[in-house]
């Protein structure tokens, strides 16, 4: 997660599959302030994030299962730029999220 938001965002969505894992959290207050410090538009984790409060006040759309107060532990294992499938949707690298407080919309263009 920390290398792909080292990079330049350009106003794309991270999407994170998390394995809808409850144990830990995949970002924290840090990570969402380096998410914006880069330009990133938002992050989607299919697991857990922290510090949920600072998170809501960074203007950077986060979605997330639920909040847990532990951090994950860094293996630097991953893959990055693939198709994710969660919840019954497909993220695909070059498709466009867009999102509310009700939940999440993709599509394979530009809507706005």
């Amino acid at each position: 997660v920390r290398s792909a938001l080292e990079e330049p965002g350009d106003g794309r969505v991270l999407v994170v599959d998390g394995g809808g894992s409850m144990r830990c959290a995949l970002l924290g207050d840090q990570l969402a302030e380096l998410a914006e410090e880069n330009g990133w538009a938002g992050i989607v984790i299919n697991g857990c994030i922290r510090d949920s409060a600072a998170i809501a006040e960074i203007p950077v759309g986060v979605k997330a299962l639920g909040v847990h107060p532990l951090k994950s532990v860094k293996r630097g294992i991953g893959e990055r730029d693939i198709p994710v499938r969660f919840a019954g949707v497909t993220f695909l690298p070059d498709h466009y999220i867009y999102a509310d407080e009700d939940g999440l919309l993709v599509s394979e263009k530009p809507l706005i």
